[in-house]
């Protein structure tokens, strides 16, 4: 008998489309003659929708997102714990089953989905999902939380200075200032590069904060790290925790660094390889840093972690990001593959992690 998983998609947040490619990614990868795949989107208006589980529905196309539109049947999630029935509303307003569902793959990225909010929801109906609890997933999308963790691990992270709502720039300058030049300016949670800039006059910094603000009111003001950037793929199996090789991010032409139009829609401009050339102790280094990274936020499933490397061998840790992309750029599928772990084997494993893990406190 086939189980059944909910691929969980969409959602409100500003990088709403990079969620549906990672989901068509998902979807493609998954055995159908080991599962029955139900796609369920997340609306931009926060509608949950039963959508088509077509890959090839959920690709770019002429440089624009896929994104989840109103119709469709809702869908009704469990609403206690122990049960395993989703439902779907018609339009007639008849409730009908949907599915007996045995795990959910929630590749939702940003804000209401890979913060915590959606991984609540799950846990509060005793329903297994892929990838980290509430706590983790809540740390690894808030970077001041995030860098305060690592801090506390002992693992080295940029200066920064963090700009709640309503607090004053006039009365921060002097720690900015401390930063020195340039820096970047970052919404404290969001990812897939939106609202980041790079500042290299403090004249520009108000109009860096403005921006960073369409998508946070907490604004993170960090030191610019010079140095390779460099990303490893962590993934809990069943009974462990391991790091793959290295990649790197070089980009070129008109990009100052690994900007949204670089990541998704400009493909020329980037340039994603193994980073081969690394000495055995500066990969065991960045590895172990890594794996230390997942641990100190509680991570679990899966995650992808990016530091910088400098020309003397010092790496500082850049971010964590609990639900790394799937799409055809991402480069978490990529370093798995480049370890001989093909695509559909690491959905898979995903999956059964997923299965095997406990319900509740763990």
């Amino acid at each position: 008998m086939l189980r059944t998983v909910v691929v969980l998609f969409g959602g409100r947040s500003s990088e709403h489309g990079v969620s549906c490619v990672t989901a068509g990614g998902v979807l493609g990868a998954i055995d159908r003659d080991k599962w029955n795949v139900v796609a369920v989107g997340i609306t931009g208006a926060g509608r949950w929708v039963h959508v088509s589980d077509d890959p090839e529905a959920w690709q770019i196309r002429d440089g624009k997102m896929p994104v989840v539109s109103d119709a469709g049947e809702t869908v009704l999630p469990p609403r206690h714990a122990g049960e395993s029935q989703w439902r779907v509303i018609t339009e007639a307003g008849q409730v009908n089953d949907l599915a007996h569902v045995d795990v959910v793959f929630p590749v939702l990225h940003g804000p209401w989905g890979e913060d915590g909010t959606v991984q609540g929801a799950l846990e509060l109906v005793d329903v297994r999902y892929v990838g980290s609890g509430v706590l983790a997933s809540a740390a690894g999308m808030d970077k001041q939380f995030m860098k305060a963790a690592f801090r506390d691990a002992g693992l080295p992270v940029a200066a920064d200075v963090t700009l709640m709502r309503g607090d004053s720039l006039e009365a921060r300058m002097d720690d900015v200032r401390a930063l020195g030049l340039p820096v970047f300016v970052k919404p404290a949670r969001a990812g897939s590069s939106m609202g980041i800039s790079k500042v290299a006059d403090l004249a520009d910094l108000p109009a860096a904060i403005a921006e960073a603000i369409k998508h946070d009111p907490k604004v993170l003001i960090e030191q610019a790290m010079v140095g390779r950037e460099i990303e490893t793929a962590v993934l809990e199996r069943t009974d462990t925790v391991v790091a793959s090789q290295p990649s790197e991010i070089v980009t070129h032409g008109d990009h100052e660094f690994y900007d949204f139009e670089a990541k998704y829609l400009d493909a020329a401009s980037v340039e994603l390889r193994m980073a081969d050339d690394l000495d055995a102790e500066t990969t065991a280094l960045i590895g172990w840093i890594s794996l230390r990274a997942f641990r100190a936020v509680g991570a679990e499933g899966l995650a992808r972690v990016d530091v910088f490397l400098a020309s003397d061998g010092t790496v500082t840790v850049n971010e964590i990001n609990t639900m790394p992309g799937f799409t055809p750029t991402s480069q978490y599928p990529r370093m798995w593959a480049a370890g001989g772990v093909e695509f559909e084997e690491l959905v898979e494993t995903l999956l059964e992690t997923a299965l095997n893990r406990p319900l509740g406190l763990r």
